[in-house]
């Protein structure tokens, strides 16, 4: 197609328009398409939105355990029912966006989404808030498995790192604004107001997808059937290992139901692993995972996003409680991890189309887990700066990782498999997020109820802060660990693919879906 026009055996592209439109989609799946920015600005508009509300909610979890009058074992459920959701359906959801078209997907997203945010700001109590969160993420899922799909299909290849590390771009300002826009709102107005800011952006985002969307390769589905066992099984796997781990860190001890969960989620993985090996069409190919480059990145992210929630989870409780600072300053310190990832996000992906991703996602992960080693050594004393430079440490390794990592992804599965890489993708960064906030509340509960000889964290006061910081330091040590293994599984990655290289899927004769 790229053949000039008096070449020798070129064929016209009109004539193939008709008789091989495969052939043409494929093409402008790979050379870009003729509105690809304005595209890229409603992709951006619900990762800023997205991101901004997580920063917030982050932020806000001291202000909303006070108001509601709950412990902390019970509002960290606001961030893990939204991560969990968003996790257990990510798949799912890409898969479906492959078969429907990523338009219907990515709209339906937004229109969730904003109902979600609607019933949280309106919440009555914390069971009906995380209710809410669960619905948000449900919106979040349909949203964030098709923004990296809908941007590779956009895009060349020649471009595709720069648009992925724009991507990263946004991501940082959403995540930037949130703390700073969460402070200054909580200082004024309830925390209620953070969930109200996501529906005018919700709104107008339906409106504009529906439109820009149309004709175009995000419009397109397949007749190729969804997988609803598989989808089923993996939610309930996810669901029984994050409440089994939760379940370890109740003052009053486990007792035998974490043992029970875990033991049904070894059984619906294993269910989950056999019904994708069986059917045609899975919403997780096995071919996918044949592909080192796709399974090693994938759990690097995985690690590299547990670790790094590890931090967001716990620090507005050290910066309000431990520092006494109000929700504006401690919002103005939490952008600075963000702050970096702004800056450094499109440095990160245009050094990929040179580099590759090992060497930069390597640094990334060795500068997290060494951010992670100082904040495990914190003391509630040290200079204000200090703290700083470990959040822009931390900050400045996932902007190295991020965008790289991504591209590897998304450039290492063929055009059909893009929604369930990105999909995958996603699945990964939300598992390692809802990973990190349920490690680190066990690890905190149960350092806490240790030292106060049973006690649950409800309320911060001068006699508690020495059994506070101690658990605060053992969940950021649980942090560097889950980093180690991290920066192991990069180096397990290997090279990328050569420029230019068209991937396929690894097949064998005993493949269903030969």
């Amino acid at each position: 197609l790229q053949m000039p026009a008096n070449a020798a055996g070129a064929v016209p592209c009109e004539r193939l328009r008709k008789t091989e439109p495969a052939i043409v989609k494929d093409c402008f799946m790979d050379n870009g398409v003729d509105n690809k920015w304005k595209i890229f600005s409603l992709v951006a508009a619900g990762v800023f939105m997205s991101t901004l509300d997580s920063s917030i909610v982050n932020l806000a979890l001291p202000k909303i355990m006070e108001n509601l009058n709950v412990e902390l074992r019970v509002i960290q459920w606001v961030v893990l029912v939204y991560l969990l959701t968003v996790s257990a359906l990510l798949l799912p959801f890409g898969r479906l966006s492959d078969i429907l078209g990523r338009r219907k997907i990515y709209s339906a997203g937004f229109l969730t989404f904003g109902l979600g945010s609607l019933c949280c700001g309106l919440a009555p109590n914390a069971a009906s808030l995380i209710f809410s969160r669960g619905i948000q993420g449900c919106g979040a899922a349909m949203l964030m498995a098709c923004s990296p799909a809908l941007v590779v299909d956009i895009f060349p290849v020649s471009e595709r790192g720069k648009a992925l590390g724009m991507v990263g771009t946004i991501v940082a300002m959403g995540l930037t604004a949130g703390p700073l826009a969460g402070g200054m709102i909580l200082d004024v107005v309830s925390w209620r107001f953070i969930f109200y800011l996501n529906i005018p952006i919700a709104v107008i985002s339906v409106l504009a997808g529906h439109r820009l969307l149309r004709k175009t390769p995000a419009d397109k589905g397949s007749d190729e059937p969804q997988d609803p066992w598989g989808s089923i099984l993996l939610a309930l796997s996810i669901v029984s290992a994050i409440m089994a781990i939760t379940g370890l860190g109740r003052p009053q001890g486990p007792g035998y139901q974490p043992l029970f969960l875990f033991i049904a989620s070894v059984i619906f993985s294993f269910g989950f692993a056999f019904t994708e090996s069986r059917v045609r069409f899975p919403v997780l190919a096995p071919d996918l995972l044949k592909i080192k480059l796709f399974t090693m990145p994938i759990l690097a992210a995985a690690a590299l996003f547990a670790a790094l929630f590890v931090i967001v989870f716990m620090m507005p409780f050290y910066l309000i409680h431990a520092r006494a600072l109000p929700p504006s300053a401690a919002g103005l310190i939490l952008m600075t991890p963000f702050v970096m990832l702004f800056f450094i996000s499109p440095f990160a992906g245009i050094l990929y189309d040179k580099t590759g991703s090992r060497p930069l996602c390597t640094l990334g992960m060795i500068l997290l887990t060494a951010a992670l080693l100082l904040l495990s050594r914190i003391t509630a004393e040290i200079p204000m700066a200090m703290v700083v430079g470990m959040l822009a440490m931390a900050g400045t390794g996932v902007a190295f990782f991020i965008s790289p990592n991504s591209t590897a992804i998304m450039s290492s599965v063929p055009p059909g498999s893009r929604g369930t890489a990105s999909g995958s993708l996603a699945t990964s960064r939300n598992l390692g997020m809802v990973t990190g906030v349920a490690l680190a509340g066990l690890i905190f509960n149960t350092t806490y109820a240790k030292l106060s000889h049973g006690g649950a964290f409800k309320t911060y006061s001068p006699e508690t802060a020495s059994v506070f910081m101690a658990g605060f330091r053992h969940a950021m040590a649980a942090g560097c660990f889950l980093a180690v293994a991290g920066l192991i599984l990069t180096l397990l990655r290997g090279a990328d693919n050569p420029p230019g290289t068209k991937p396929t899927l690894p097949r064998t004769d005993s493949s269903p879906n030969r």
